[in-house]
């Protein structure tokens, strides 16, 4: 098939998916008639599928054919017009119950309304306190139906059940399905298949399952495992914080359930986030961790873990469980106060190990994230990765989500102050993903609507929502005092029995379990936590595990990170890989810019040019993709790159397809993907943490379009990148490439906030580089892969520098050299003659060295700290030794005096200074913002900071 009939089909394919799902939209009402005439008329004239479509609609008292509506129409109008009212009817038209006809149809109107609308009528609030609120659509009079109906006959339409029935059966079904202690809301969905899929599967049990009894009594025990950890805790441990899920105890065998039913189904991996609330009931009761060590952890008898460590509510965990499928690996990720945050680092996770299992269905690795109602509705976070769910380069193909909804927010309980939509989870609605609401204190209609949420997730690879109403026990904390807020609601949840409580009743009630017996299970718990035994029912010892996808990560545990680790490639080699990069297809036709730059990075692979950073960087990623390391590299337009010069992707100027070179290197190579991500930079950057924590083998990168872009990412610098390894122990080599010069282009054009990272570092927890030239690039990134470390690496790269005639590299830079922290004078200089040092990072470098060029100066020596954490000190030491007279030391910087690199790395420069040596600063005097907005000021000010680095030049 070639393209032109690849494009027809494509187009094909999207109306019919358009056609399929607005089908029965309003603004085809008239189409719709026409095409159902035409049916009655000669349904051999139609086209199949809609001969399919009216030949399915409902019978209407027994009459299996419609008549023609244009006939009844025109014999309306003629009865309008007559004006004999005892005419004779015209013999072609057939009388018609038209009363029928019109209840008919406002049954099936009635069936739709509920489908819509019941949700808001559910007895979804364990409390009793939500308000519910008056449906019209829902009551028969807003249809002209009465009770008088209520035992006529109709027909069921599209209803899971028999084709007929009793309005009175019609209602008790659709109450029971929609209007009980679950509320679904899938009718905003698009995809038809999707819907009629929900449908089916909601209403083909006219309610909740007849579950078994050992299934109740399973859900019985884990009730009251979710319950005894709380009492326990709560017991022994008085005051102490622990985010209790008291009130929201559904939780514990929902996730059983989902872990399990997975498992069943082929899943290897289920990977959840959650914030603290629940997280300490989570770990025990589900992943297996010791009670004796959560013990420990109260009591402060931990050992360090040789960081600053955190505290027990943000700890992750992993294990592996058992499920009729086999063994499944369970990770609970670390998380940060910072709530929501931590759903994007699950989905980079994810993707990481479904690309390393080439699980491209999802099917073997499932992503859970767990989130509390008031962050899902409040933080930005959470539209950002619903946004991602269904991109190329994020998704993970589907995620179930679980709202433990306890209507509070630390005192915020009003839902005119929390959030503007009916529901917390209003914002999944979005993407099209199926909301089901459901009551706590149901276990059972919870176990339904987990069964429901993971099978829709399997077999669309979608994302779905779980809300779980329930309450809060307690406080925010086990030490907050809620009744000062909320006096009406916590009265209301000390009069209520505990969910586990309900159950037990009601079970005994139905003599599945004895009173005695409830009570022996919750004896039989406690003695099990006082013994400090795991009691995670599926849990699987370390020794008989299965699990053997994980990433390994010994060879980077000792943090190894040699400076002079040997990142040279052959000439040979690097002509080889030009050569493939530079392969244009047949029938691929460049745009004329970008032939250019392919002819000159062939001169420079020729050494007929001098090496420019595209061509620097882009040979980076082809040597370690063919050294066996794959390459991901995700930002705004970061595939052309923002400033012309990557090209990493190439578009077809014949048909607009795209073409990757790196992709087509050789047979079997590693991943190399580039992503024009979602305009985003908090979820895409958390996203890349999260890929670059689950895959040492992988170079991730995360550009940002301005150096100044990533403070929408702050929270993922501050929580996750800098401290995340003295935290947590997690081990991360993610690079953040930040574009960073002052040119004159405004405060958020100019910086890269260099002293934001600067001021991060400590305990050789990252990397903070500013390189001057392609080939220290090409080395850093090479270098990235190739040490036995993995430490976060933040570059501030250049913008202008990236055509600046002398900021290039020689092919002898590749093949002989290695990324050097220091970069010594360029220019040869009578060493013993230099008097004054001038040190810097940066662009700033070629602007002193055309002033020195002005003034003539042969008695200043120019270094470059290209490496500003960890502090090159050793390095500057020894090229101080080559200039012994110099005792007049110059800290230059272009960003203002209270930003850059001077406020956070004087002190180590100090220590660097020659006995009796001065250092003073150079530089762009305090400033609230990081630049100027005139450009005719820029240079006012540039010109200034050269005069105090290197004396004025005379006019």
């Amino acid at each position: 098939m070639d393209r032109k009939q690849t494009r027809i089909t494509t187009k094909e394919q999207s109306l019919d998916a358009r056609r399929r799902s607005s089908t029965l939209a309003d603004g085809n009402a008239a189409y719709l008639e026409e095409l159902y005439e035409q049916f009655l008329r000669d349904p051999a004239a139609l086209a199949p599928e809609w001969r399919v479509y009216f030949e399915g609609l409902p019978r209407v008292d027994g009459v299996e054919r419609d008549i023609p509506h244009s006939v009844i129409r025109e014999e309306f109008r003629r009865l309008a017009h007559q004006s004999h009212p005892a005419a004779a009817p015209r013999e072609d038209v057939q009388a018609v119950p038209v009363e029928s006809v019109h209840k008919q149809v406002k049954v099936l109107q009635l069936i739709n309304a509920f489908r819509y609308r019941a949700h808001q009528t559910a007895r979804l609030d364990p409390l009793g306190l939500r308000e519910t609120p008056a449906i019209p659509e829902l009551d028969l009079r807003y249809y002209g139906l009465t009770d008088t109906d209520l035992d006529a006959v109709f027909e069921t339409g599209s209803l899971v059940g028999p084709r007929q029935a009793t309005l009175r059966e019609i209602l008790a079904q659709l109450r029971a399905i929609y209007g009980g202690t679950i509320g679904v809301e899938y009718m905003h969905i698009t995809d038809t298949a999707e819907k009629r899929w929900l449908q089916s599967s909601i209403e083909s049990v006219h309610g909740l399952p007849a579950y078994p009894p050992e299934t109740r009594r399973n859900l019985l025990e884990r009730l009251t495992a979710a319950e005894g950890i709380e009492h326990y805790l709560h017991t022994k441990y008085v005051g102490q914080k622990r985010f209790s899920l008291e009130g929201g105890e559904s939780l514990i065998p929902m996730l059983d359930e989902l872990i399990q039913r997975a498992g069943a189904n082929g899943t290897k991996e289920v990977i959840i986030g959650m914030a603290h609330r629940g997280r300490l009931n989570v770990l025990v009761n589900i992943l297996g961790k010791s009670p004796a060590e959560l013990f420990r952890e109260f009591e402060g008898k931990t050992q360090s873990n040789g960081g600053t460590g955190d505290v027990k509510y943000h700890l992750g965990y992993s294990s592996d469980v058992g499920s009729e499928g086999g063994a499944v690996h369970v990770a609970l990720a670390f998380n940060p106060s910072h709530l929501e945050i931590v759903g994007p680092v699950v989905q980079g996770s994810v993707r990481a190990r479904q690309e390393r299992r080439r699980d491209s269905r999802g099917n073997r690795v499932l992503p859970v994230v767990i989130h509390g109602d008031a962050a899902f509705a409040g933080q930005g976070v959470v539209m950002e990765t619903f946004n991602m769910s269904q991109s190329r380069g994020y998704a993970t193909k589907g995620t179930v989500h679980i709202v433990i909804n306890n209507q509070i927010g630390f005192t915020t309980s009003l839902q005119q102050d929390a959030r503007s939509t009916l529901y917390c989870t209003d914002i999944a609605k979005a993407v099209g993903a199926p909301i089901f609401h459901v009551n706590g204190d149901d276990p059972e209609a919870v176990l339904f609507v987990t069964q429901i949420a993971l099978d829709y997730r399997m077999t669309f690879h979608k994302d779905v929502v779980i809300d779980l109403y329930c309450y809060r026990r307690h406080g925010h904390s086990e030490a907050d005092e809620p009744t000062v807020t909320q006096p009406l609601m916590y009265q209301r949840i000390r009069e209520l029995p505990t969910a586990r409580a309900l159950y037990a009743q009601r079970l005994a009630q139905a003599g599945v379990v004895a009173e005695d017996a409830t009570a022996a299970m919750r004896q039989d718990y406690q003695q099990r936590l006082e013994s400090g035994a795991n009691v995670a029912p599926h849990l699987l010892a370390r020794d008989k595990s299965e699990y053997a996808y994980g990433a390994d990560w010994n060879p980077y545990a000792g943090g190894a990170c040699d400076p002079a680790t040997d990142t040279r490639v052959s000439l040979e080699t690097v002509r080889a890989l030009t050569e493939r990069m530079l392969h244009v297809p047949e029938g691929l036709e460049l745009h004329p810019q970008v032939v250019k730059i392919y002819e000159a990075r062939r001169k420079m692979a020729a050494g007929a040019l001098p090496l420019d950073w595209g061509f620097a960087e882009n040979l980076a990623y082809a040597s370690l993709l063919q050294d066996g390391y794959g390459v991901r590299l995700s930002g705004q337009d970061s595939g052309r790159g923002t400033f012309f010069h990557r090209h990493a992707l190439v578009t077809n100027q014949k048909d607009g397809s795209v073409y990757v070179p790196l992709r087509n290197l050789y047979d079997g190579q590693p991943n190399f993907l580039v992503i024009n991500s979602l305009l985003s930079e908090e979820a895409v950057l958390a996203f890349e943490y999260g890929y670059a924590t689950a895959d040492p083998k992988t170079l991730t990168l995360w550009e940002a379009q301005f150096g100044d872009f990533a403070n929408n990412a702050q929270v993922v610098i501050d929580q996750f990148i800098s401290s995340g390894e003295q935290k947590w122990k997690r081990l991360c080599g993610l690079v953040l490439m930040l574009p960073h010069g002052y040119e004159g282009q405004g405060p958020e054009h100019s910086s890269g906030r260099l002293e934001r990272y600067l001021q991060l570092c400590a305990q050789q927890n990252m990397c903070v580089c500013v390189p001057t030239t392609p080939a220290q690039l090409f080395h850093l990134l090479r270098r990235q892969m190739h040490w036995l470390c993995r430490k976060p690496l933040v570059v501030m790269t250049p913008k202008s520098l990236l055509r600046h005639r002398a900021s290039v590299s020689s092919l002898e830079d590749l093949t002989q050299g290695r990324f050097r922290p220091v970069l010594y004078e360029a220019e040869a200089l009578e060493d013993a003659a230099v008097k004054e040092v001038v040190l810097c990072s940066g662009k700033v470098y070629y602007d002193l060295i055309e002033r020195r060029q002005a003034l003539g100066r042969r008695d200043v020596a120019i270094l470059r700290i290209e490496q500003l954490y960890p502090f090159p000190e050793e390095e500057l030491k020894q090229a101080y030794q080559r200039y012994p007279a110099a005792r007049r030391f110059v800290w230059c910087q272009e960003e203002p005096r209270n930003q850059g690199v001077w406020y956070q790395t004087q002190h180590r420069l100090w220590r660097t200074m020659p006995q009796g040596a001065t250092l003073v600063y150079a530089g762009r005097p305090t400033s609230a913002a990081p630049a100027v907005g005139s450009y005719q000021l820029h240079i006012a000010q540039l010109h200034a900071l050269l005069d105090e680095a290197l004396g004025k030049i005379n006019s």
